[in-house]
């Protein structure tokens, strides 16, 4: 079988490693390569070239754009309006979302009593799947944008009240990640204290600076590791269960 991952770039992604040595370990004839494509229409001609394609994870910029591209989205990425994992059985292509039980599994550990509002940081697919869980767990958010985005409030609006109200602040812009390791969303770190919770999608670097400059403020702070390697490996049970029944 063969797998892999589309988006761009790819050349710092995480997935093809990781499953090459979890193939190794399981002693499977199954390989794992990323396939970058500057353009989401690519994804036609990839997989003429490519027919033993079994599946593929989405990562930036296309875990919106693919939605059309597939025959079927399953009801959780239809919700969301997202997806970063496809199945492929005999050209037909069907969407899930597995960021939802990777972002869930990681947080749910960490929550307190003060978590009870958040501020998603951006509002591209990654922030989707974040907002699908809030919403399952009742945590109230906003949307905080540096584009018009709709139903997001601009950077300029989080004062520190807003800081202060809102104790779980969730990074899915890639504001911080290699190599520009020295950018960080425009909030009033200030204002963050002990009871705030920093979450970062990043996971490389491993304390992007907006997890320093929580961390250094006191609050507790999470980075994006564990919710990858919990959605790869939930990505591999929609994989492996479709091959078997094949």
């Amino acid at each position: 079988m063969h797998y892999g991952i589309i988006g761009y770039p790819l050349s710092h992604s995480f997935s093809p490693a990781y499953f090459k040595k979890k193939f190794a370990r399981m002693e499977l004839a199954a390989t794992y390569e990323a396939y970058p494509l500057s353009d989401i229409a690519a994804l036609t001609g990839l997989l003429e070239s490519h027919p033993g394609i079994a599946g593929l994870n989405v990562t930036l910029p296309f875990k919106e754009a693919i939605i059309p591209y597939l025959q079927e989205v399953d009801e959780t990425a239809q919700a969301i309006g997202a997806v970063n994992c496809i199945s492929i059985r005999h050209g037909y292509k069907k969407g899930y979302n597995t960021d939802v039980s990777g972002f869930e599994q990681s947080l749910i550990p960490l929550l307190t009593s003060h978590h009870t509002q958040a501020l998603i940081l951006g509002t591209g697919g990654s922030s989707k799947a974040v907002a699908y869980v809030l919403t399952q767990l009742g945590i109230p958010f906003h949307r905080v944008s540096a584009s018009d985005a709709p139903n997001a409030l601009p950077y300029e609006l989080i004062t520190p009240e807003v800081i202060d109200v809102h104790k779980l602040i969730i990074n899915t812009t890639p504001l911080g990640m290699y190599p520009n390791i020295d950018a960080a969303p425009a909030i009033p770190y200030n204002s963050i204290g002990t009871h705030h919770l920093l979450y970062d999608l990043i996971y490389n670097p491993e304390e992007t600076q907006f997890l320093i400059k929580g961390k250094a403020a006191g609050a507790a702070i999470k980075n994006g590791f564990e919710m990858l390697m919990l959605q790869a490996e939930a990505s591999w049970n929609i994989w492996s269960k479709h091959a078997a029944e094949r």
